[in-house]
């Protein structure tokens, strides 16, 4: 069996690393020989304290992703997300690769909104507002810097304090940054991000303006929401999975309207690999809505394995 530490897995991730397997992956889940099984959502002897299990198989990989949020960890000088993946030996049955992926787990996440972004947002996109002032919207900005030429990130928090300190922690990295109320950042954006665990819309359908890209990956349990039901209206919609979109993630709140045929969905994969642009026109709002699905933890697990043994 094949061990990658968190050490070794976080020196040899990058986000180029990361966008190249979550588009693999996001082309991989779209295709019918391809099987996501449904996410398992748990929590320790303290309820307080919580895991998700998802799995999934191509014909090539097959495997699981446990990923914890612990949230008294920090006070133990520890982080509160963990993540571990495991690769099976599809001939044998047994686990052939473990790989602790804590900080793999967070290039992986802000990948899957990149590659959606790179089709999805108006080329041009200067202005990019971050919901969020936590460790995983770091990695979302960083990412979506990389594929659009960003010059400006207005950061809406709910603590200015914290949003004061986030914004500097972008600066640090070569990005620009400003804190704003939640108003302003929506009608300065090209590029909306929500990186919340918010219960609650972040912000009105009206303060988007037409043309903007909305990347939305707080979203991943029932009762958790992030955008007004109002901007799906109005948005061209695309996802990770739509079979799990619309139970854990954003689009839970419109399920009945994507059942119905009154709102489309569509697998953000499919797009990818059909070669075509993925909005109608400079004009049209496209919200993504990344849940996370396992294919990313397998594909990005595989591309460490082979750094590692390159």
């Amino acid at each position: 069996m094949k061990f990658i530490s968190e050490e070794r897995s976080a020196a040899l991730v990058t986000h180029a690393v990361a966008f190249e397997a979550a588009r693999e992956a996001l082309v991989a889940a779209a295709r019918p020989d391809t099987t996501i099984f449904p996410a398992v959502l748990g929590h320790g002897s303290d309820p307080g304290n919580r895991f998700s299990i998802k799995s999934g198989a191509t014909a090539s990989v097959a495997g699981l992703k446990v990923g914890s949020f612990w949230p008294g960890n920090p006070a133990r000088g520890m982080p509160r997300h963990n993540s571990l993946i495991l690769l099976f030996d599809q001939e044998r049955g047994r686990i052939d690769t473990v790989v602790e992926a804590g900080l793999v787990n967070a290039y992986r996440t802000a990948a899957a909104d990149a590659v959606a972004a790179s089709v999805l947002a108006r080329p041009d996109s200067q202005v990019l507002a971050v919901f969020g002032a936590g460790n995983q919207a770091l990695y979302e900005c960083l990412a979506l810097a990389r594929v659009l030429p960003i010059r400006r990130v207005v950061v809406a928090a709910r603590d200015p304090e914290r949003g004061a300190a986030f914004a500097e922690r972008l600066r640090e990295q070569g990005l620009a940054a400003d804190v704003s109320g939640a108003q302003g950042a929506c009608e300065a954006a090209d590029v909306i991000v929500t990186a919340t665990p918010a219960r609650a819309p972040l912000f009105e359908a009206a303060w988007v303006r037409p043309g903007t890209h909305v990347a939305a990956m707080g979203c991943d349990a029932a009762g958790k929401q992030e955008l007004p039901v109002a901007l799906l209206e109005r948005a061209a919609l695309f996802c990770d999975l739509p079979a799990q979109s619309v139970t854990i993630g954003e689009f839970q709140h419109a399920a009945e309207r994507v059942a119905s045929g009154a709102l489309s969905l569509r697998a953000i994969g499919a797009v990818l690999e059909s070669g075509k642009p993925g909005r109608a026109s400079a004009e049209e709002i496209t919200v993504f809505d990344s849940s996370g699905i396992a294919l990313q933890d397998l594909t990005i697990a595989q591309a460490i394995l082979r750094l590692d043994q390159a």
